[in-house]
């Protein structure tokens, strides 16, 4: 990633942060992997230089309740962001050749296709599921004279695990996956073994199934044995947990 591209993105940070809103957000999505350097600055970790990705999402966990008014377009102008409308529903981004800024909300209720509003930031949001997992445990980078919330990167990298099965685009879902071992490989180095194991048990149980095929197709065995010690405790008698509980067995 060029040196103009951190900067780009550390320019919209401070301007968020000096219009007051940057509080309201979470920064989710692959440019976490970049702020998590401070995280494991006394241990392994994965290389955050090999990052390419122009995108550049927010969420906001609980919209209803924004305190802050800005108008984001504006506030990005003149850095080189123009306005862009996305799919028949109209789904705004803002894009700049190095960044593509967009705003994510968690999906509640029945799905449905159309953009969230957000006029006290003069955007729309993009409604996804999984997205509470990501907000349920933040922590606090500084940076400068402020800090952003980024997802806790045990949750932030079970969270990739989930979603890779969803990629239309097996490219996007293999960068998922790597991303996501990368990062839970450090967190074991690190020694967070247990509090990986205490997330996943506190997921649902498709969540965790998910998760598990995944390693399984990975054939990532640390992590597997990891999780093992939790499956048959948590996990119901689906057919797929239990297809799945069988095969470590067998592979064990």
């Amino acid at each position: 990633m060029e040196k103009k591209q951190y900067k780009l993105c550390h320019d919209v940070l401070g301007r968020f942060h000096k219009a007051g809103i940057l509080e309201e957000l979470i920064l989710i999505g692959s440019w976490c992997v970049y702020f998590y350097k401070d995280y494991f600055a006394k241990g392994p970790y994965l290389d955050y230089h090999a990052l390419k990705t122009r995108d550049m999402d927010f969420l906001i966990a609980e919209p209803q309740k924004i305190k802050a008014q800005a108008n984001v377009p504006e506030l990005l102008k003149d850095l080189g962001f123009l306005v862009d409308y996305q799919g028949s529903e109209g789904y705004m981004r803002l894009n700049h050749p190095d960044l593509i800024v967009e705003f994510l909300v968690p999906e509640k209720g029945r799905r449905h296709h159309k953009p969230q509003a957000l006029p006290k930031l003069g955007v729309n949001a993009v409604a996804l599921r999984f997205l509470d997992f990501l907000s349920s445990d933040t922590i606090k980078v500084p940076i400068e004279n402020y800090v952003i919330r980024v997802p806790h990167p045990i949750n932030f990298a079970l969270h990739k695990l989930i979603i890779s099965q969803r990629r239309s685009l097996e490219a996007k879902a293999i960068k998922d996956r790597d991303m996501a071992l990368a990062l839970l490989q450090a967190l074991l180095k690190k020694g967070e073994a247990p509090k990986i194991q205490e997330v996943f048990k506190s997921l649902l149980p498709g969540w965790k199934s998910r998760i598990l095929k995944t390693l399984r197709d990975a054939d990532e065995k640390d992590i597997l044995e990891l999780l093992s010690e939790k499956i048959e405790a948590s996990l119901p008698a689906g057919r797929q947990a239990q297809r799945i509980i069988k095969e470590l067995k067998h592979k064990g």
